[in-house]
């Protein structure tokens, strides 16, 4: 398996709560390695941009306004595998379906407030973390 970049998004239910440390320490304790983190509060529309791909579906406009709401920590994950063990490791969507011992397993709250983001696939991955992150902050 290739060594990959996805990136990863702590979202505002988690930094309102203090988790960025607990959760960053998952993604470490899995292999990954954070090569590239900020924290930032994005604006609704600068959310919606992000977010585009879901424009048509329901939960947009409440997706938009949840992760406009507070900070949040926008950060590249590297290692063998990235985009799929970070997504083993957040767990399914729904809390109640999440695998024990994963991120939203421990601290989502809700299908919503799910406490993270991240990359479906090497396409996606690219544009996410090159919409966040200049080539010159991503330090492996």
């Amino acid at each position: 398996m290739a060594t990959e970049r996805t990136l990863s998004i702590i979202k505002p239910d988690a930094t309102k709560r203090n988790l960025t440390g607990k959760i960053n320490a998952k993604f470490e304790e899995a292999g990954l390695r954070i090569v590239a983190q900020k924290r930032i509060h994005l604006s609704k529309e600068q959310v919606g941009v992000f977010y585009a791909v879901h424009k048509e579906r329901p939960f947009y406009d409440e997706l938009c306004e949840f992760m406009a709401s507070a900070p949040v920590v926008v950060q590249v994950l590297e290692g063998e595998g990235a985009i799929s063990k970070n997504r083993e490791v957040m767990g399914a969507t729904n809390p109640a379906d999440a695998a024990e011992g994963t991120i939203r397993a421990e601290f989502a709250e809700s299908v919503g407030e799910n406490s993270v983001h991240g990359s479906d696939a090497p396409e996606t991955a690219a544009e996410e973390i090159s919409y966040f992150f200049a080539g010159l902050e991503l330090v492996g």
